[in-house]
């Protein structure tokens, strides 16, 4: 009886290439070695080409001509999200690809570590990237401070302000990413131009719960052609994309429109009411956490809002309801402890004068309500 061997899965290397004629050899002189190393998978190099004017596909053809595994499509440059969805579409449709591997074609990312990547998938990650910014990982040394900065300062601006801080890479474009996994992404990624693709692109993945793991990247510059990078267009970038797309920045704006509901129901019912104030904002703040249950449900977290029947909404927001206590207990007890220790008084801003317990209100919600609740509500009604 005959052994059936697994069929070796189809790993294509997507290298998206404009004016990069004088690093192909280079390139493709890595990169066979490698892949012929890797015996389990069968390898193909995809060379997504934006008609560059320095003769790149024809350099590329010439190799065509002796290696079957080698292909090349070409088209218009539009920018390198186009580019990337352009071949990892025609990969997966046209050549059954398995695996997907982002990389420059300037010899920035070195071809020695993709079977770092392979053992990461092995062990179950859904996309692997190489990282920079993790132990035994680099940028180069020779890069200005100025260009140090905005790798960083970028890079970091992502981490914290779409608040998922455990991935420390988010712009490097060395990356695997298992085929199923990137045809749930796909839908219009095409969109995102330059660097912004990548942000983009890995915010999905985390978004639909896929398993990312990291490796270390020593990034080295290009020696030859001109680097597509323009810092001035990245960081606002960067920016413009946090802001409509962070589920942090929903969910703060959400807690600002809440704590205009919550402080509007304290003040009329201290001042309308005469209620204790402890009482009242307790009140109030059961009002905000039903604005904030229906706000967060369809806006901040829509990508995982809450799914089925009404009857799992309602159980949904019982949970959240209960949840939610804990903001009632630390504002009561926050309040009662801010009377108690520094009194009921009038305090003088400058030229403006406020009652404290506004102040102390003020103080709660941001620097112990807004963190406590989204550490809180993501980790157990709008689970990834």
């Amino acid at each position: 009886m005959l052994t059936q061997h697994p069929k070796r899965l189809h790993i294509v290397i997507v290298l998206p290439t404009y004016n990069e004629a004088e690093n192909v050899d280079e390139l493709f002189r890595r990169l066979f070695p490698v892949v012929e190393h890797e015996r389990n998978y069968q390898f193909s190099i995809l060379v997504v080409d934006d008609n560059s004017p320095d003769g790149t596909a024809t350099k590329v053809r010439s190799y065509m001509k002796t290696h079957p595994n080698i292909h090349l499509l070409t088209g218009e440059k539009q920018g390198l999200g186009t580019a990337y969805v352009r071949g990892m579409k025609y990969a997966t449709g046209k050549l059954g690809a398995d695996i997907l591997f982002e990389m420059d074609a300037d010899l920035s990312h070195d071809p020695a570590l993709i079977p770092s990547f392979l053992r990461e998938l092995e062990r179950g990650a859904d996309l692997v990237i190489g990282s920079r910014y993790i132990k035994g990982g680099s940028i180069p040394n020779n890069w200005g401070i100025n260009r140090k900065i905005f790798s960083v300062f970028g890079n970091m601006t992502v981490r914290f302000g779409l608040m998922i801080p455990r991935i420390h890479e988010w712009s490097s474009g060395y990356r695997a990413i298992r085929s199923g996994a990137f045809e749930t992404i796909s839908k219009g990624l095409e969109k995102y131009t330059g660097y912004i693709f990548q942000i983009a692109s890995m915010h999905r993945v985390v978004q639909r719960g896929y398993v990312v793991s990291e490796v270390p990247l020593n990034f080295v510059d290009r020696k030859y052609g001109k680097s597509k990078i323009i810092p001035t267009e990245y960081i606002p970038d960067i920016i413009q994309y946090i802001v409509f797309n962070s589920s942090f920045i929903k969910f703060f704006t959400t807690g600002l429109f809440g704590f205009v509901v919550d402080f509007t129901v304290a003040y009329l019912l201290i001042h309308g009411f005469d209620l204790f104030k402890p009482t009242a904002n307790a009140i109030s703040a059961e009002a905000a956490i039903i604005n904030n249950f229906i706000i967060n449900n369809f806006w901040s977290f829509k990508h995982k809002r809450i799914q089925g029947s009404g009857r799992i909404f309602v159980r949904k927001f019982l949970q959240f309801n209960s949840i939610a206590v804990g903001s009632i207990v630390i504002q009561f007890f926050g309040m009662y402890l801010a009377l108690s220790l520094y009194g009921d008084r009038i305090l003088a801003i400058g030229e403006v004068h406020v009652q404290s317990w506004i102040f102390y209100k003020i103080c709660i919600i941001a620097f112990l309500l807004i963190p406590y609740s989204y550490f809180m509500y993501n980790r157990f009604i709008w689970k990834e």
